[in-house]
């Protein structure tokens, strides 16, 4: 199976292909548009500020190759964030992947949300073999309110999703790939999708 992370210069790109060596596969890392294409499953990761992250996708082209693939794709945080339509984070204009807005906490609350929290009303493969209610780590300032896109919520001031998805398009508000077994058992369900 070939497995691409797509490469823009998001940080935490290691700690994703660790977890994916764990599973016993392997990935590669690349921002080149026709292995991208070429790959059974694409990985976007995605760690910092949405403007500046969105001029990288934009400069390389990314932006335009991203909501055109037609395999399973996964966004993790940020790369969640950037595949809905837009970000308050810089009121940065997104992908449009997802039809949401991305919010940002009110001062109320402490932000980043960052450790454990709980996910529930899980819907989709994705989360197959998964109770409601496991905890996921989690490190964000900025939320995607609960849609029609939603396949998992989680409460921190108000109920958001921590992951959506639209057709072939998945993204997890959390970092499956460090949040222990269970973190770990979602990244092996994506793995497995269309197989």
């Amino acid at each position: 199976m070939k497995i691409v992370i797509i490469n823009y210069g998001a940080g935490n790109i290691q700690s994703i292909m660790f977890a994916i060596e764990r599973l016993g596969y392997k990935a590669v890392l690349s921002n080149n548009p026709e292995q991208i294409k070429a790959a059974d499953k694409v990985i976007f990761p995605g760690v910092g500020e949405a403007s500046s992250a969105m001029k990288m996708l934009l400069e390389s082209g990314l932006d335009s190759l991203i909501p055109t693939l037609k395999q399973p794709v996964l966004g993790i945080c940020l790369g969640m964030q950037l595949m809905c339509n837009e970000t308050e984070e810089g009121n940065t204009k997104g992908l449009g992947i997802f039809n949401v807005d991305v919010l940002k906490f009110s001062p109320k609350v402490k932000v980043p949300q960052m450790g454990w929290n709980n996910i529930y009303n899980l819907k989709s493969d994705l989360f197959k073999g998964i109770n409601d209610n496991e905890y996921m780590y989690l490190v964000h300032s900025f939320y995607a309110p609960d849609c029609a896109e939603s396949i998992a919520t989680t409460n921190y001031e108000v109920e958001y999703a921590s992951a959506l998805q639209k057709d072939n398009f998945y993204g997890t508000q959390f970092h499956p790939e460090k949040s222990g077994d269970v973190g770990e058992k979602i990244l092996g369900n994506f793995l497995k999708l269309n197989d």
